[in-house]
Parts: structure tokens; C-alpha cells; sequence
């Protein structure tokens, strides 16, 4: 599942590619549950004839926000979920579910092959993304908050930081990254840390973020849930991952082999000297 750093990634390739300031001509849907919140037919005919204003991210949400004030369009590429930006000639294919037809002939669209992704056209991008906690790269994001909420949860790290509630954007790739990074079990209670182990987990999640927004996003081994850019490029932060998948082999820091367990029904990979 793309996480913060590969959906902003998209998010920066769109508004790179000039998507703010094109008109929707017209829209398809070949899987009616890629729509999530009204009828596909509802959706197409609400769209058509809108302009695209800018386009953004919340979380694991790409926002596309349009010139009528009383509509917002969300894409949570979920699993499997990729976009396509090309010209109407060509080929679609057979996974790609919604396809965005623009008025100079281009064309976006959502491939996925495993159908989890979701489409939401709202009123306002708040009615989907009002639950979500706070963002780790916002830099009103403060320490103090950060400690708060650490203190009045009893729950495990690993399943806390990847609860979308708790703080935004997170997924198993930088959950695994930031907890190495700031030397703490998965298992660990977040209401025992102590006031440096806090500081050192708020300083390690937007460290590793940004190292994989720098290297364009994670893709990971060859499957058709891996991650691939707008223009089909795969991210490039494979290289710079410390623990995650990679069982067996020596820590960055201490040398001891890397290992996998699981975590809240979760694949997790910890070096088992640093984070004790």
C-alpha cells in the first residue's frame, strides 16, 4: 500500500504534470466499487464539466480539489491502486477501472488490480478525512503534542503508529523504519516511554519520511502491488531501507542479524540487539 511518502510523490508528479486548471469531459467506470460513496452513474455525470483547482494530499489520500466549491474528489489507492496520466490513443488496460477523460484529449486513470481501491467525490475533503490524526511532517506538529499522545495510549507502537486515528500516513514500511531509527521494540506500551525515547520516536518519523520522499518513493521486489509512479517509474528508496525486509542481514548499527516477527497480525522486521 503506498504510504505518505509515495502518495505525495504522486500528488507532486500531477500538479508537475499540470493537472491544476484541466476540465473533466467526461468519466468511466468498469468496476462500479471503485466508487465509494455514491453510483458510479452519479459520479461520472458530477464530475463532467469540472476543473481540476489543485491537487494535494491528507494521509493516504490524494485530493483533487474542483472548481465547484460543493465538490472534492479523494482517491485512496489502497493495496494496489496506481495512476495512469496518459493520451486518449492509448491502449487501455484491462485493470484499469476508472478512467478521467480531460477536455485536451489526456487522460487519468486508476489501475488496480486487486479492485481495493477507492474513488469519493464529497462536498468537502473533511467529510472522509475528518478522523485522521494529526500530520507528521506538519511542522504545527509539536513534540509536546506528540508526548500527549503517546501518554494516554496503552497500545503497542507498531500498531498505534499505523493506526490512521493516531497520526496520518504511516504504513508498515516507515513504521518499521521509525522504530529502528529510534531504537524501541514494536511491542513496546506507548504510555512507557520515557520523555527522550518520545522525542527520539517524534525526531525518527519524519526523518525516515522524508528520506523516501527524497528517493521518490519505496517499490519493493517485482508484484503488481508494488509501487509505481504516475509515469510508471518505481521509487528508488529500496536502497536506503535499514530493517524493513531485509531478515538475515546485519544491522546498519550493531552488525546482528535483522529479524521478522509478527506484530499485531503485522510483518515486522526489528534488529533484535537495538531495539530490545
Amino acid at each position: 500500500m503506498p504510504e505518505l511518502p509515495e502518495v505525495q510523490t504522486i500528488a507532486n508528479e500531477l500538479n508537475a504534470a499540470g493537472m491544476p486548471g484541466h476540465r473533466i469531459r467526461t468519466v468511466s467506470v468498469t468496476w462500479p466499487r471503485s466508487i465509494a460513496n455514491i453510483s458510479p452513474r452519479v459520479f461520472s455525470h458530477q464530475l463532467s464539466g469540472c476543473t481540476i483547482r489543485a491537487v494535494r494530499r491528507r494521509a493516504k489520500y490524494i485530493i483533487f480539489d474542483l472548481d465547484q466549491r460543493d465538490k472534492t474528489l479523494l482517491i485512496h489507492l489502497r493495496m494496489s491502486g496506481r495512476l495512469r496520466l496518459c493520451d486518449g490513443a492509448t491502449v487501455r488496460d484491462r485493470h484499469e477501472h476508472v478512467c478521467i477523460v480531460f477536455s485536451d484529449g489526456s487522460e487519468l486513470r486508476l489501475h488496480d488490480t486487486r479492485k481495493f481501491a477507492r474513488l469519493y467525490l464529497c462536498k468537502s475533503a473533511d467529510i472522509v478525512t475528518a478522523h485522521l490524526g494529526p500530520e507528521p511532517l506538519d511542522p504545527a506538529f509539536t513534540l509536546a503534542e506528540f508526548r500527549t499522545m503517546l501518554a494516554q495510549r496503552s497500545r503497542m507502537l507498531k500498531p498505534l503508529l499505523l493506526d490512521q486515528r493516531f497520526i496520518a500516513g504511516l504504513g508498515n514500511i516507515y513504521v518499521d523504519e521509525a522504530l529502528w531509527e529510534a531504537g524501541l521494540h514494536p511491542c513496546r506500551r506507548a504510555d512507557t516511554l520515557t520523555q527522550k525515547e518520545g522525542k527520539q520516536l517524534f525526531s525518527a518519523i519524519p526523518r525516515v519520511l522524508i528520506r523516501g520522499l527524497r528517493n521518490m518513493g519505496t517499490s519493493l521486489g517485482t508484484g503488481e502491488a508494488n509501487f509505481f509512479s504516475v509515469a510508471g517509474r518505481r521509487g528508488g528508496n529500496s536502497a536506503n531501507l535499514r530493517v524493513f525486509r531485509k531478515t538475515g542481514l546485519p544491522c546498519p548499527r550493531c552488525g546482528v542479524s535483522i529479524k521478522r516477527i509478527v506484530v499485531g497480525q503485522r510483518s515486522t522486521h526489528i534488529c533484535p540487539a537495538c531495539q530490545r
